[in-house]
């Protein structure tokens, strides 16, 4: 297995700790179903209480990796999934209007360790190292994953109850905690230790000084918003065009398959091609693919778009959070990779409404949109490999020979 060689143990446990994780992490695919059916709520209601529980997860998401930055990402990890894990073990027997507030905080914990999981891949591995083959390694791991546990949350909820999936998800968690816990050490590493400073630049300071890392966050809340339009408007668009949900579900499973297979290869061939440039030509794959939908709605159109749509993710989604984790100087790993986090997947809360809007609005605006908006987030990204690093700043700032160093698309890592 030389594509994970130099991938360190550390990483090669926690990946295998995601995978196990994400079999059991099914309760959000069937939550919706969950709501209407066994709870009898009204559509509206569900709505309403998927959606606070989806602006949880992407506040987690943002906000996660200063708990790690100010407590340890260790710390912030296990008492995420300890919170998130129990209070999904209790859902089943909480009253509704107990849902609008307990979901939201499991939501919010699962955000928490997603950042802290992100961090703790980064410090793992040594500056220089093997980043983009160890996130690549957790995001097959995670991905295989959930393959797994949608599937086996339909025979769980047929076979037993809706009501179990909460349970062996928390469950899950908690013995995620539990693994976590053993595999890093408590005392004496970069997992454990706090790396706040109060005399350190803060996060905004640190941001202007990174100027491509901002443009990067603001394509990926583009790109993401137009990328997930495959899990709300895209099925819709299907059966408006005579598709049946079998041929949705093959797409799903192209994008899935065609990732778990190329992933990792791609990460390791890949390697030495600087990031941004591979993170601006995998955005405007996004954008190809949902171009591919402009001409027609035919079966080798909605193919041909998926496999875009894939290959484009393939390309920017590991490449982009190492490029995050090189930039991150060292106290404030934690918010960066928050960050990315969080901005990795605001499309899961800004791409239904906004989609729907669209697409109702007029019909045949929305892929021309969506594929002018992946290409304008990928230019940018292309564009801001120009754009000077800290390294480049502190010598126009005439702080000598000795300064930092870095070119404007890897700063140190801290």
């Amino acid at each position: 297995m030389g594509m994970v060689r130099g991938v360190p143990r550390t990483v090669r446990l926690l990946a295998f700790g995601a995978f196990l994780n994400a079999v059991v992490s099914f309760t959000f695919v069937y939550l919706f179903v969950y709501l209407v059916g066994p709870r009898g709520l009204t559509v509206t209601q569900a709505g309403v209480i998927s959606g606070v529980g989806g602006i949880g997860l992407v506040a987690g998401n943002f906000t996660g990796g200063w708990f790690g930055d100010r407590f340890g990402h260790r710390r912030a990890l296990l008492t995420g999934a300890c919170v998130s894990g129990a209070a999904l073990v209790v859902l089943p027997l909480l009253p509704v209007a107990a849902l609008y507030a307990v979901l939201p905080v499991a939501q919010y914990a699962a955000g928490v360790v997603r950042a802290a999981n992100a961090a703790l891949v980064a410090v793992s591995v040594p500056e220089g190292g093997s980043r983009r083959q160890s996130f690549a390694l957790f995001r097959f791991a995670a991905n295989g994953g959930f393959a797994i546990g949608p599937p086996l949350g339909a025979l769980v909820a047929t076979r037993l109850s809706y009501d179990w999936l909460f349970v062996a998800d928390g469950l899950g968690t908690l013995l995620f905690a539990l693994y976590a816990a053993r595999i890093l050490p408590a005392r004496g590493s970069a997992h454990a230790v706090r790396s706040h400073d109060p005399d350190a630049p803060g996060l905004w300071s640190e941001l202007r000084a990174r100027p491509a890392v901002l443009v990067l966050l603001a394509a990926i809340v583009v790109v993401d918003t137009v990328y997930r339009q495959q899990y709300s408007t895209l099925p819709v668009f299907l059966a408006d065009h005579g598709h049946t949900t079998q041929l949705y579900g093959w797409l799903l499973a192209i994008n899935g398959g065609v990732i778990l297979c190329l992933e990792l290869p791609a990460a390791h061939a890949l390697r030495r091609r600087t990031p941004l440039g591979l993170v601006g030509a995998g955005l405007l794959l996004v954008g190809l693919g949902y171009a591919v939908l402009i001409p027609g709605a035919g079966v080798l159109f909605a193919v041909t778009m998926m496999f875009s749509l894939t290959l484009g993710e393939i390309l920017y989604k590991t490449p982009a959070t190492a490029y995050v984790a090189d930039q991150a100087p060292g106290h404030a790993q934690g918010r960066f990779q928050s960050l990315y986090a969080g901005a990795s997947i605001s499309g899961q809360v800004l791409a239904p409404p906004l989609g729907a809007a669209l697409y109702a609005a007029a019909p045949g605006l929305l892929w021309p949109v969506c594929a002018l908006l992946a290409a304008a987030a990928g230019g940018a990204v292309l564009a801001a490999r120009r754009l000077p690093g800290p390294g480049e700043r502190a010598r126009v700032a005439g702080k000598g020979p000795h300064a930092e160093t870095g070119s404007p698309e890897r700063a140190p890592a801290g």
